[in-house]
């Protein structure tokens, strides 16, 4: 039987990072407001960038300190810029179904192992995210693109739809991989004092 008081920090800890989603739209907006569609080389560099930069705070702040904001963010803007820069033209700036999730795939390539670096040194099973990413990032675009969004506006990062999907599985693949905060104790622990 499983302990209720253990399930309290997963369901909490879930619950903030799958409210990180909403940081997805918010970077989208930053990023086209910055760069533009993401038409050609440079829009997509430094619109990933700028929304990497967006997602990754909002991410950060979801983790309630378990992510350093020194090294994951940075790490998200990188990894999000260079990400889409490699995708978009991998798939020459197309916007059908099949050409935004190999872009997905493509961004998640890269930014999985930029972020899988700047898990914390107690995570565990790092690379689990890395591999990880390509899947949710193309999961998180077509699951935008059949939802109905207009990416043909060539837009920096998918939709509320994809993120929404994304945040959910990958908050479920970040409680596996990180420790809980000491003063919340962690399934199975005691709640320190």
């Amino acid at each position: 039987m499983t302990d209720p008081d253990a399930r309290q920090p997963f369901l909490s800890m879930w619950l903030l990072w799958f409210a990180s989603a909403l940081a997805f739209p918010i970077a989208g907006v930053a990023g086209t407001a910055v760069a533009g569609r993401v038409d050609d080389a440079g829009a997509a560099l430094l619109g990933g960038a700028v929304a990497g930069l967006v997602i990754g705070a909002g991410q950060t702040l979801a983790s309630r300190r378990r992510l350093d904001p020194r090294r994951w963010i940075p790490a998200t803007t990188v990894g999000m810029g260079v990400g889409l820069l490699l995708g978009a033209w991998s798939v020459g700036y197309e916007t059908s179904l099949t050409g935004l999730a190999a872009m997905g795939a493509l961004t998640g390539l890269v930014l999985g192992p930029a972020q899988a670096l700047a898990l914390p040194v107690s995570a565990t099973h790092r690379w689990y995210w890395a591999v990880s990413m390509p899947a949710l990032w193309a999961l998180g675009w077509s699951v935008t693109t059949l939802g109905g969004i207009h990416v043909e506006d060539q837009f920096t990062n998918y939709g509320l739809y994809g993120a929404l999907t994304f945040s959910a599985l990958s908050g479920l693949l970040l409680h596996r991989l990180l420790p809980y905060p000491e003063t919340m104790g962690s399934p199975g622990t005691p709640k320190s004092a």
